[in-house]
């Protein structure tokens, strides 16, 4: 099979192939701008900015270092730096930001994200209905959700067109075995019908009603039997997540990066999250210390999200979900949160991002 360039909105992508968004810290200015720079689209997650470049862009800090408030954690003059850095590196070729909807402060971080320099906004963690209104002072802005069923493409679909007068320019399905927050409840994970195979030709049935959108297939895609396997099912591009993980180019630590080569796939777990949904890594120190109870202290400081109610939820499930990911990130083992997708023992070296396009696009 011939790959095609995928059209999303007025930027064509060369090689059908999105970079997932992946915060805090894995994909930002390096792996993004380079992804763009081989012909994938490069995608830089804008979650946890403030702790950039070693928290120097971050505006008001607490005494542990960690972004105080939600202006600061999603720090503008971070973004702004991180997509600078990202252009000297893929040029005026596309690049995306991905924006959770479940964060405080999504409107303006999705405008930050315009001004910064995106060609896409990427939205999942919710079903964006407000998307368009967040974009509505960038028309040449493509904008592209994340959904898990049919349904909810349709549902999308007639509130954007009613309230906002627009369709979605592209929509990734993603299905239960990818890396971090999950559109299913844990139960439904493991049911045969909500997995990516049967979720994904309903979605494209439902995206032709509405003209030509383009669907982008995601969660538990590896090689390039499985790009071929889900363009045979109407996928017109594919997400992938882990396997940058494993690229020279990756923003993530060394820690990070090991942590997830040294991982058995028994080691690979849905956990609960803040966010409320349920979100797969590796099981590492950090949950034998929530288990045992002996994790480090929740105190909020960064107000991330909404579903988390300052806090609150983060005292049920026993951890503080920025906290954990800033520690990732600095490579702390012990404390940090190592989000990865369900094939994650997979990955077992380093490569450049640049022999993981030509693999993806030709085979091993």
């Amino acid at each position: 099979m011939e790959f095609k360039a995928l059209k999303i909105g007025k930027h064509v992508i060369e090689k059908p192939i999105i970079q997932g968004g992946m915060g805090l810290g894995i994909s930002w200015d390096r792996l993004a701008g380079t992804v763009s720079k081989e012909g994938g689209l490069g995608v830089i997650s804008s979650v946890g900015t403030g702790v950039y470049a070693n928290r120097a862009y971050a505006d008001k800090l607490m005494a542990d270092g960690r972004p105080y408030e939600v202006e600061n954690f999603y720090s503008r003059r971070a973004l702004f730096k991180i997509f600078e850095n990202a252009r000297k590196i893929c040029g005026d070729k596309p690049l995306a930001c991905n924006v959770l909807y479940a964060i405080n402060d999504y409107n303006r971080v999705v405008r930050d994200s315009c001004e910064a320099g995106a060609d896409i906004i990427i939205t999942g963690a919710g079903l964006p209905l407000t998307m368009p209104e967040a974009a509505k002072d960038f028309p040449d802005v493509a904008l592209v959700p994340i959904v898990s069923t049919a349904k909810a493409l349709k549902i999308l679909c007639r509130r954007w067109e009613k309230a906002h007068g627009r369709l979605p320019d592209a929509v990734i399905v993603e299905g239960p075995l990818s890396g971090g927050h999950q559109g299913f409840k844990y139960d439904e994970c493991f049911k045969p019908e909500n997995q990516l195979e049967a979720i994904l030709p309903p979605v494209v049935e439902e995206a032709k009603k509405w003209g030509d959108i383009p669907v982008i297939a995601a969660g538990g895609i590896w090689d390039r039997d499985d790009i071929v396997r889900m363009m045979e099912l109407g996928a017109d591009g594919v997400q992938l997540g882990t396997r940058f993980i494993g690229t020279v180019e990756c923003d993530a630590s060394d820690a990070f990066k090991q942590t997830i080569i040294e991982a058995k796939e028994e080691d690979i777990k849905l956990f609960k999250s803040p966010v409320g949904y349920p979100a797969r890594g590796v099981k590492t120190e950090l949950h034998r210390r929530i288990e045992e109870g002996t994790a480090p202290k929740i105190a909020c400081i960064s107000n991330c999200v909404a579903p988390c109610h300052r806090g609150e939820e983060a005292k049920v499930v026993g951890y503080c979900i920025a906290d954990r990911l800033s520690d990732a990130y600095d490579g702390k083992t012990e404390t940090g949160l190592f989000f990865t997708g369900a094939n994650g023992y997979r990955l077992k070296e380093i490569i450049t991002v640049r022999e993981l396009m030509d693999k993806l696009i030709n085979g091993e």
